[in-house]
């Protein structure tokens, strides 16, 4: 029986929250994906610069084995989002497994997945995260039962192959792993806020919010 993944996308998606975590699971045996937007099209991820094709609508699609929702901008905008949070909690229902990455998870806990349960998401997205119920727990991965959430960004690869261990056994997954040569060797060791320093940490929001204003 084929395993379906589901991936819902919205205006302002990360590309790297599911594009990482895509590529290792696109390995599992008897898999399929199917990307899901409110409209189905091209949907342009963060910046406007990046998009994906949605295959279908959230009414289209009644169950999911492996839910994965990314994050990025457009996750704080709720009452935009209100029908794709509904399609979330729906399939949370007939999941094996739910998953979320960076921000993907104040979507999960808007759909009420993460009450009084712990939780990951971007460190400058903790309040937002616990606004939801949620308990915010610093590790790059956290698993509670079938809920796995990742930190920011580059921590759904690490989440897709703890799920691909999981369902295919740690040899499987540290194949995949070796396949896509992952082996990250970062030029700083700045990837955390306990790593980057106070101030780092406090002016990185600021050095951010610069760079794109001038891309703009």
């Amino acid at each position: 029986m084929t395993r379906r993944i589901a991936i819902p996308l919205f205006p302002g998606f990360m590309p790297l929250d599911l594009v990482g975590p895509y590529d290792v699971l696109r390995f599992l045996p008897d898999t399929e994906t199917v990307f899901v937007a409110a409209e189905p099209g091209v949907i342009p991820g963060a910046d406007g610069g990046f998009g994906l094709q949605a295959q279908a609508a959230p009414a289209d699609i009644e169950s999911c084995d492996i839910l994965l929702v990314p994050g990025g901008g457009g996750t704080r905008d709720y009452e935009a989002r209100k029908p794709l949070i509904d399609w979330i909690g729906r399939m949370h229902e007939t999941t094996t497994w739910t998953t979320s990455v960076c921000t993907g998870s104040l979507l999960l806990g808007a759909a009420g997945i993460l009450k009084d349960l712990d939780a990951t998401t971007h460190w400058n997205a903790v309040k937002d995260l616990e606004s939801h119920g949620a308990h915010y727990t610093a590790d790059r991965v956290v698993r509670r039962g079938k809920v796995i959430t990742a930190a920011g960004v580059s921590s759904g690869i690490d989440m897709a192959l703890t799920l691909a261990g999981l369902i295919e056994g740690d040899e499987f997954a540290k194949a995949v792993q070796l396949w896509i040569e992952y082996d990250p060797q970062p030029p700083h060791d700045t990837g955390s806020v306990a790593k980057a320093g106070p101030e780092l940490v406090r002016r990185t929001p600021e050095l951010i919010r610069e760079g794109g204003a001038r891309r703009g």
